[in-house]
Protein backbone atom coordinates (compact mmCIF):
# COMPACT_ATOMS: atom_id res chain seq x y z
CA UNK A 1 0.00 0.00 0.00
CA UNK A 2 1.51 3.46 -0.70
CA UNK A 3 0.42 6.87 0.81
CA UNK A 4 0.51 10.23 -1.16
CA UNK A 5 0.64 13.44 1.18
CA UNK A 6 -1.87 16.38 -0.45
CA UNK A 7 -1.97 19.41 0.34
CA UNK A 8 -5.42 20.06 -0.94
CA UNK A 9 -6.01 23.88 -0.06
CA UNK A 10 -2.97 26.62 1.05
CA UNK A 11 -4.88 29.22 3.98
CA UNK A 12 -3.00 32.00 4.45
CA UNK A 13 -5.01 33.21 7.24
CA UNK A 14 -4.17 36.86 8.90
CA UNK A 15 -1.77 37.18 10.99
CA UNK A 16 0.46 34.70 8.66
CA UNK A 17 1.86 31.62 9.90
CA UNK A 18 5.56 32.36 11.68
CA UNK A 19 6.34 29.98 14.02
CA UNK A 20 5.91 31.49 17.35
CA UNK A 21 8.55 31.29 20.53
CA UNK A 22 10.67 28.62 20.10
CA UNK A 23 11.01 27.37 16.76
CA UNK A 24 11.86 28.34 13.53
CA UNK A 25 10.92 27.64 10.22
CA UNK A 26 13.66 26.64 7.71
CA UNK A 27 13.16 30.00 5.05
CA UNK A 28 12.64 32.38 8.32
CA UNK A 29 9.42 33.41 6.80
CA UNK A 30 5.79 32.72 7.05
CA UNK A 31 3.52 29.82 5.31
CA UNK A 32 0.38 29.27 4.60
CA UNK A 33 -1.34 26.66 6.75
CA UNK A 34 -2.55 23.43 4.62
CA UNK A 35 -5.51 21.26 4.06
CA UNK A 36 -3.17 17.77 4.25
CA UNK A 37 -5.12 14.92 2.77
CA UNK A 38 -3.96 11.62 2.09
CA UNK A 39 -3.65 9.35 -1.23
CA UNK A 40 -3.74 5.64 -0.25
CA UNK A 41 -3.08 3.12 -3.56
CA UNK A 42 -4.34 -0.06 -2.53
CA UNK A 43 -4.35 -4.06 -3.36
CA UNK A 44 -7.70 -4.23 -3.30
CA UNK A 45 -10.11 -1.15 -2.77
CA UNK A 46 -8.80 1.31 -5.52
CA UNK A 47 -7.71 4.56 -4.45
CA UNK A 48 -8.91 5.56 -0.86
CA UNK A 49 -8.66 9.59 -0.27
CA UNK A 50 -8.32 11.21 3.38
CA UNK A 51 -10.18 14.24 3.74
CA UNK A 52 -10.88 16.11 0.23
CA UNK A 53 -9.56 19.63 1.58
CA UNK A 54 -10.94 22.61 -1.18
CA UNK A 55 -12.75 21.24 -4.42
CA UNK A 56 -12.56 22.79 -7.69
CA UNK A 57 -16.20 24.13 -6.90
CA UNK A 58 -14.78 26.04 -4.03
CA UNK A 59 -11.64 27.13 -5.65
CA UNK A 60 -13.78 28.67 -8.81
CA UNK A 61 -16.75 29.87 -7.04
CA UNK A 62 -15.35 30.78 -3.52
CA UNK A 63 -18.06 32.63 -1.57
CA UNK A 64 -20.94 30.91 -2.90
CA UNK A 65 -19.66 27.16 -2.20
CA UNK A 66 -17.64 28.08 1.03
CA UNK A 67 -19.19 31.24 2.72
CA UNK A 68 -18.01 34.75 2.37
CA UNK A 69 -17.01 35.60 5.64
CA UNK A 70 -15.15 32.26 5.83
CA UNK A 71 -13.35 33.26 2.79
CA UNK A 72 -12.18 36.20 3.73
CA UNK A 73 -10.76 35.30 7.03
CA UNK A 74 -9.49 31.84 5.67
CA UNK A 75 -7.84 33.83 2.71
CA UNK A 76 -7.71 30.35 0.68
CA UNK A 77 -5.16 30.70 -2.24
CA UNK A 78 -7.69 29.54 -5.02
CA UNK A 79 -5.07 27.21 -6.68
CA UNK A 80 -6.91 24.78 -8.94
CA UNK A 81 -3.87 22.75 -9.08
CA UNK A 82 -3.95 21.94 -5.41
CA UNK A 83 -7.44 20.27 -5.44
CA UNK A 84 -7.33 16.60 -5.09
CA UNK A 85 -9.01 16.34 -8.28
CA UNK A 86 -6.20 17.60 -10.21
CA UNK A 87 -3.54 15.88 -8.34
CA UNK A 88 -5.51 12.33 -8.47
CA UNK A 89 -5.37 13.42 -12.37
CA UNK A 90 -1.52 14.03 -12.07
CA UNK A 91 -0.49 10.71 -10.77
CA UNK A 92 -2.20 9.24 -13.53
CA UNK A 93 -5.56 8.45 -12.33
CA UNK A 94 -9.03 9.37 -13.69
CA UNK A 95 -11.41 10.71 -10.63
CA UNK A 96 -13.64 7.60 -10.72
CA UNK A 97 -10.22 5.81 -9.51
CA UNK A 98 -10.91 7.29 -6.01
CA UNK A 99 -13.55 4.42 -4.79
CA UNK A 100 -13.71 5.90 -1.03
CA UNK A 101 -13.52 8.44 1.27
CA UNK A 102 -12.58 8.68 4.91
CA UNK A 103 -13.06 11.82 6.42
CA UNK A 104 -12.13 13.03 9.71
CA UNK A 105 -15.06 15.16 9.97
CA UNK A 106 -17.51 17.28 8.01
CA UNK A 107 -16.22 21.42 8.16
CA UNK A 108 -15.65 22.60 5.08
CA UNK A 109 -11.99 22.75 4.60
CA UNK A 110 -12.81 18.67 4.74
CA UNK A 111 -15.33 18.27 2.40
CA UNK A 112 -14.96 20.63 -0.23
CA UNK A 113 -13.38 17.90 -2.65
CA UNK A 114 -16.51 15.61 -1.93
CA UNK A 115 -18.27 16.46 -5.29
CA UNK A 116 -15.71 15.97 -7.05
CA UNK A 117 -15.36 12.71 -6.22
CA UNK A 118 -19.38 11.53 -6.84
CA UNK A 119 -19.51 8.04 -7.02
CA UNK A 120 -16.53 7.43 -3.89
CA UNK A 121 -18.25 5.97 -0.57
CA UNK A 122 -17.90 8.58 2.28
CA UNK A 123 -16.94 6.82 5.28
CA UNK A 124 -17.58 9.19 8.61
CA UNK A 125 -17.55 8.26 12.47
CA UNK A 126 -21.06 6.81 13.42
CA UNK A 127 -21.22 10.28 16.02
CA UNK A 128 -20.51 12.56 13.08
CA UNK A 129 -22.67 10.76 10.76
CA UNK A 130 -25.79 10.94 13.30
CA UNK A 131 -25.00 14.42 14.11
CA UNK A 132 -25.81 15.34 10.84
CA UNK A 133 -28.84 13.17 9.37
CA UNK A 134 -30.92 12.73 12.70
CA UNK A 135 -32.38 16.49 13.76
CA UNK A 136 -32.54 14.66 17.44
CA UNK A 137 -28.73 14.55 17.84
CA UNK A 138 -26.10 16.77 20.33
CA UNK A 139 -25.45 18.88 18.22
CA UNK A 140 -27.29 18.82 14.81
CA UNK A 141 -27.91 22.34 13.30
CA UNK A 142 -24.35 23.35 14.95
CA UNK A 143 -22.79 20.30 13.06
CA UNK A 144 -25.26 20.59 9.63
CA UNK A 145 -24.37 24.30 9.62
CA UNK A 146 -21.12 23.47 9.06
CA UNK A 147 -21.40 20.81 6.60
CA UNK A 148 -21.49 23.18 3.48
CA UNK A 149 -24.80 22.51 1.92
CA UNK A 150 -22.78 22.78 -1.83
CA UNK A 151 -20.68 20.04 -0.43
CA UNK A 152 -23.41 17.96 -0.31
CA UNK A 153 -25.50 18.90 -2.94
CA UNK A 154 -24.60 15.78 -5.09
CA UNK A 155 -25.85 13.63 -2.57
CA UNK A 156 -22.57 12.26 -1.43
CA UNK A 157 -23.09 8.21 -0.35
CA UNK A 158 -22.08 9.21 3.68
CA UNK A 159 -21.49 5.58 5.38
CA UNK A 160 -21.29 5.47 9.06
CA UNK A 161 -18.39 3.74 9.96
CA UNK A 162 -19.42 0.36 12.16
CA UNK A 163 -17.82 0.29 15.96
CA UNK A 164 -16.89 -2.84 17.57
CA UNK A 165 -16.83 -2.12 21.04
CA UNK A 166 -14.00 -4.61 22.11
CA UNK A 167 -11.64 -3.22 18.69
CA UNK A 168 -8.66 -1.03 20.33
CA UNK A 169 -5.69 0.90 18.64
CA UNK A 170 -2.68 1.91 20.37
CA UNK A 171 -4.87 1.76 23.88
CA UNK A 172 -7.92 3.80 22.43
CA UNK A 173 -11.13 1.82 22.34
CA UNK A 174 -14.45 2.12 20.39
CA UNK A 175 -12.38 2.78 16.63
CA UNK A 176 -14.84 2.21 13.73
CA UNK A 177 -13.85 0.16 10.87
CA UNK A 178 -14.64 1.84 7.65
CA UNK A 179 -17.59 -0.54 5.48
CA UNK A 180 -16.45 -2.27 2.58
CA UNK A 181 -12.64 -1.67 3.16
CA UNK A 182 -10.03 -4.15 3.78
CA UNK A 183 -6.62 -2.45 4.07
CA UNK A 184 -5.25 -1.59 7.12
CA UNK A 185 -7.74 1.66 7.64
CA UNK A 186 -9.39 2.60 10.96
CA UNK A 187 -11.66 5.48 12.59
CA UNK A 188 -10.00 6.59 15.96
CA UNK A 189 -12.13 8.63 18.33
CA UNK A 190 -10.31 11.88 18.95
CA UNK A 191 -13.54 13.95 20.02
CA UNK A 192 -14.04 17.58 21.18
CA UNK A 193 -13.67 19.14 18.16
CA UNK A 194 -16.94 18.20 16.66
CA UNK A 195 -19.33 15.80 17.14
CA UNK A 196 -17.97 13.18 16.03
CA UNK A 197 -14.02 13.89 15.52
CA UNK A 198 -11.84 11.05 14.33
CA UNK A 199 -8.18 10.04 13.39
CA UNK A 200 -7.69 8.04 10.48
CA UNK A 201 -4.93 5.64 10.87
CA UNK A 202 -3.26 3.54 8.35
CA UNK A 203 -0.17 2.05 7.67
CA UNK A 204 2.43 3.19 5.15
CA UNK A 205 4.20 1.71 2.29
CA UNK A 206 6.52 0.49 5.26
CA UNK A 207 3.87 -0.78 7.50
CA UNK A 208 4.16 1.98 10.45
CA UNK A 209 0.99 3.62 11.32
CA UNK A 210 0.23 7.23 10.62
CA UNK A 211 -2.51 8.35 12.27
CA UNK A 212 -4.38 11.54 10.58
CA UNK A 213 -5.58 13.84 13.82
CA UNK A 214 -7.60 16.14 11.40
CA UNK A 215 -8.29 19.20 13.76
CA UNK A 216 -7.41 17.25 17.21
CA UNK A 217 -4.85 19.80 17.49
CA UNK A 218 -3.63 22.39 14.87
CA UNK A 219 -0.09 23.07 15.59
CA UNK A 220 3.01 20.79 16.28
CA UNK A 221 4.08 22.68 19.20
CA UNK A 222 1.00 21.19 20.89
CA UNK A 223 2.34 17.41 20.97
CA UNK A 224 6.10 17.68 20.93
CA UNK A 225 6.60 20.44 23.47
CA UNK A 226 6.24 20.16 27.38
CA UNK A 227 4.39 22.32 27.96
CA UNK A 228 2.37 22.24 25.36
CA UNK A 229 3.22 25.09 22.90
CA UNK A 230 0.11 26.20 20.66
CA UNK A 231 0.08 29.35 17.82
CA UNK A 232 -1.59 32.35 18.37
CA UNK A 233 -2.79 32.26 15.19
CA UNK A 234 -4.56 29.14 15.03
CA UNK A 235 -5.95 29.12 18.33
CA UNK A 236 -9.19 31.52 17.84
CA UNK A 237 -9.56 28.79 14.99
CA UNK A 238 -9.39 26.05 17.65
CA UNK A 239 -11.81 27.84 19.83
CA UNK A 240 -14.26 29.14 17.44
CA UNK A 241 -14.66 25.55 15.88
CA UNK A 242 -14.55 23.27 19.07
CA UNK A 243 -17.93 21.83 20.48
CA UNK A 244 -16.35 20.35 23.68
CA UNK A 245 -13.23 22.04 25.01
CA UNK A 246 -12.42 19.88 27.76
CA UNK A 247 -12.78 16.70 25.53
CA UNK A 248 -10.49 18.75 23.04
CA UNK A 249 -7.86 18.69 25.42
CA UNK A 250 -8.19 15.54 26.56
CA UNK A 251 -7.63 14.18 23.18
CA UNK A 252 -4.62 16.69 23.04
CA UNK A 253 -3.02 14.98 26.13
CA UNK A 254 -3.82 11.18 24.59
CA UNK A 255 -1.88 12.70 21.15
CA UNK A 256 0.91 13.79 23.34
CA UNK A 257 1.26 10.34 25.04
CA UNK A 258 1.19 8.80 21.47
CA UNK A 259 4.12 10.69 20.01
CA UNK A 260 6.35 10.62 23.27
CA UNK A 261 5.65 6.67 23.95
CA UNK A 262 8.77 5.34 23.48
CA UNK A 263 7.18 1.84 22.18
CA UNK A 264 4.54 3.22 19.74
CA UNK A 265 5.61 3.05 16.27
CA UNK A 266 2.78 5.62 15.23
CA UNK A 267 3.24 8.58 13.83
CA UNK A 268 1.04 11.70 14.60
CA UNK A 269 -0.18 14.59 12.55
CA UNK A 270 -2.96 17.11 11.67
CA UNK A 271 -4.87 18.90 9.30
CA UNK A 272 -3.21 22.00 9.00
CA UNK A 273 0.22 22.42 10.30
CA UNK A 274 2.52 23.20 7.41
CA UNK A 275 5.60 22.23 8.68
CA UNK A 276 4.40 18.75 9.91
CA UNK A 277 3.17 18.49 5.81
CA UNK A 278 6.39 19.84 4.44
CA UNK A 279 8.36 16.83 6.39
CA UNK A 280 6.00 13.80 5.51
CA UNK A 281 5.73 14.84 2.17
CA UNK A 282 9.62 14.63 1.32
CA UNK A 283 9.58 11.11 2.56
CA UNK A 284 10.10 8.59 0.20
CA UNK A 285 7.26 6.86 -1.07
CA UNK A 286 7.46 3.38 -0.94
CA UNK A 287 4.53 1.02 -2.08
Amino acid sequence: MRVHHLNCGSLRRIPPLGEPLTAASASGEPVAAVCHCLLIETDTDGLVLVDTGLGTADLRHPQRSLGADWVAYARPALDLEESALRQVVRLGYTPADVRHIVLTHLHRDHTGGLADFPHARVHVHPDEYRAVTDPTAPHHRHSLDRFMPAHRAHGPLLTPARVDGHTEWSGIPGVARPQGLGCDLLLVPLPGHSAGHAGVAVRDGDGQWLLHAGDAYMYHGEIEHTPPLSHPALDPVQHGAQIDGAARLATRELLRGLHHAPTEQVTVFSAHDPWEYARLAARPNRG
